[in-house]
């Protein structure tokens, strides 16, 4: 019954964005395992296309956050009005406290606005006057940047990255893709009329199940040699965290659901290592911002070099 759900959800994405697969499996990946997801590419290719058909997929509450030098937190978060009947202070809740959060170009905002994000990424709660309000399930923000463009932008923190499952990128269409992106024009005739095909409890009853995928110990084992070999590679100055690897396990056991599984093949864990860990670590030749291109390419050859369980 999940594998059927999990595919009307692929399927009903995939009407409205003509990009390639893979990128849909690992936003579904990140959704199942209860991650967040970093989009990052170049204007045009469908990145809020793809976080909208996901989030009206699902019947749960969608916000949009459009992040700009001037925003600051309490835009994010929430802010307290003073209510003159009841002569009391009403909180008024921020896009924050939706299922799936939208952070359109997160790197357009000060660091002070984005460790507003961080808590909530990370705790699944925000702090606001002396109080702590938890977010309600599911919860997964999905936040797009643009790599290639400097000017007006600000870095995100390693400790905020870190806070991202999976970071995935999207390339140009195919020919055929682009061309039916030119005829039918998913963005402004499909999108509006899609209509959700699982509730948000469903999606928090599959998250619950992703634990019970069977990891067997010579898979975890691949994950500890390829960690291992991340913090003993002399080009890398900071190699994977325990933590950097137990979202590999994660992840893997996600995509092993998603694919109608409930075991994880060394192929799960080999197709997810560079988008699951690359922003995690940082290479000699440190270029900010995760440099996405050096590290997957130490990572490819580490992959390459460290055997895989038969």
């Amino acid at each position: 019954m999940s594998v059927n759900q999990l595919d009307q959800l692929r399927q009903n994405i995939c009407s409205v964005f003509f990009g390639p697969t893979r990128a849909v499996d690992l936003l579904l990946t990140g959704l199942l395992a209860g991650g967040h997801v970093l989009i990052e590419d170049v204007p045009g290719v469908g990145k809020t296309v793809l976080a909208r058909a996901l989030a009206r997929s699902i019947a749960c509450r969608f916000s949009r956050i459009q992040l700009t030098p001037d925003l600051l937190p309490s835009d994010v978060l929430g802010v307290s009005v003073y209510n003159p009947e009841t002569r009391s202070f009403d909180f008024k809740p921020g896009p924050i406290f939706a299922n799936i959060v939208l952070a359109d170009e997160i790197n357009r905002t000060t660091p002070r606005t984005q460790s507003a994000l961080l808590e909530a990424m990370s705790e699944r709660q925000v702090s606001i006057e002396n109080r702590t309000i938890p977010l309600e399930r599911p919860f997964m923000v999905v936040a797009t940047q643009n790599p290639f463009e400097f000017e007006g932008t600000y870095y995100l923190p390693e400790n905020q990255l870190d806070r991202f499952l999976l970071r995935i990128t999207l390339g140009y269409p195919d020919r055929a893709g682009e061309q039916r992106i030119l005829t039918i024009q998913p963005a402004r005739t499909r999108l509006e009329d899609l209509q959700p095909v699982m509730s948000a409890e469903a999606v928090v009853a599959l998250q619950d199940r992703v634990h019970d995928v069977r990891i067997d110990p010579a898979v975890l084992q691949y994950i500890l040699d390829i960690a291992q070999a991340t913090r003993q590679e002399s080009e890398l100055h900071l190699g994977l965290s325990p933590r950097g690897a137990l979202a590999l396990s994660l992840a893997a056991q996600a995509l092993a659901m998603l694919q109608g599984r409930n075991y994880v093949l060394p192929d799960d864990v080999k197709s997810l290592v560079i988008p699951v860990c690359a922003h995690r670590i940082i290479s000699r030749a440190y270029v900010h911002d995760g440099d996405a291109s050096t590290t997957s390419r130490i990572l490819q050859r580490i992959l390459d070099e460290v055997p895989a369980p038969g």
